[in-house]
């Protein structure tokens, strides 16, 4: 009865209106995908020769304006460069007047009378000295037992096999290695070489390890006491020492003959030692006048090169001396 009275029927109640599909992001003028988007098109339309400050990369932009957190990740970042670390090391090779960038050392670092001596010879050669931290020296490094001191090490100086074999007079005894790929194994047989008296050592360009910082600190600077040369073809390098007159030696655990037992001793010698696991490779082992071995137990499979090396040469060293 009531609708009766009613101008007007009775509305329904109002509802909201719906805006349609959602635009996609790209659409979207607020959505970082439509700023992108115009970003990129607006790059394209620029020539590519142009360059605005805002394209620079980040690394060409000063450290000030990268943003803070980049320049966090950029100091906790591993900087290792080729170093020679220990103060032994350092000390020898400041002492050897090896070529070097720099001095680091760590902050707080102890001063005691190696350290003293490293300070001195660095400031009297016009080294620059620099004082860091010392995790920041772990990472230059690449090692945590380095002592509180390096020195950042130029590109090492390799004598010519040349200047060697012109330099050495009588009957010389040389060590090559064959596939050594650790440069600490290295190093260690360089400070056996000098130790017994070799007159210089040969080192292959392909798949061997050559001088870095860990082979200057394994060697305790015994690198810088004997001419290192850098060959580019072993054999080529062995036959080049048998026309200087020198019977070539080389170790390897399957062979007959012992180390202790080898006739031309005291001769002049080069001495080729394989790595570990593969030993001398076939080429050099066929070039090689005698094939040695050093008798060891069962209970192990093999002797580590550097250590291999140094029975050799103290056998060597015997012979030659029972023989003057």
């Amino acid at each position: 009865m009531e609708y009766l009275l009613m101008a007007t029927p009775p509305q329904r109640p109002r509802r909201l209106k719906g805006r349609g599909p959602t635009p996609k992001a790209a659409d979207r003028p607020y959505h970082k995908a439509a700023k992108f988007g115009k970003k990129r098109s607006n790059d394209r339309s620029r020539p590519r020769t142009e360059r605005t400050s805002d394209d620079r990369p980040r690394s060409d932009r000063p450290r000030s304006e990268r943003p803070r957190g980049e320049r966090r990740r950029e100091e906790f970042e591993k900087v290792h460069v080729d170093t020679i670390a220990g103060r032994n090391a350092v000390l020898e090779a400041l002492r050897a007047e090896v070529p070097v960038k720099e001095l680091v050392a760590a902050v707080g670092i102890d001063i005691d009378d190696r350290v003293q001596e490293i300070v001195d010879l660095a400031r009297n050669q016009g080294i620059a000295i620099r004082e860091i931290p010392r995790q920041k020296l772990d990472s230059m490094s690449g090692i945590t037992n380095h002592q509180g001191i390096a020195l950042v090490a130029k590109p090492f100086a390799y004598s010519s096999q040349k200047e060697i074999f012109s330099r050495v007079k009588g009957k010389p005894l040389f060590v090559a290695v064959d596939g050594v790929t650790d440069p600490r194994n290295i190093g260690a047989i360089i400070r056996s070489a000098v130790a017994f008296g070799a007159d210089g050592i040969f080192i292959p360009e392909r798949r061997n390890a050559s001088i870095t910082g860990a082979a200057w600190k394994a060697s305790a600077g015994a690198v810088a006491r004997v001419p290192i040369a850098q060959v580019t073809n072993l054999v080529r390098s062995i036959e080049d020492a048998k026309k200087q007159g020198c019977f070539v030696v080389g170790l390897d655990g399957d062979a007959k003959d012992d180390v202790s037992s080898i006739s031309v001793a005291s001769e002049g010698l080069y001495l080729v030692v394989g790595g570990e696991g593969k030993g001398l490779s076939r080429l050099v082992r066929e070039h090689c006048d005698l094939i040695a071995a050093i008798p060891i137990s069962t209970k192990v499979e093999s002797l580590n090169a550097s250590v291999a090396t140094s029975i050799a040469l103290y056998e060597i060293a015997k012979r030659r001396a029972s023989n003057e």
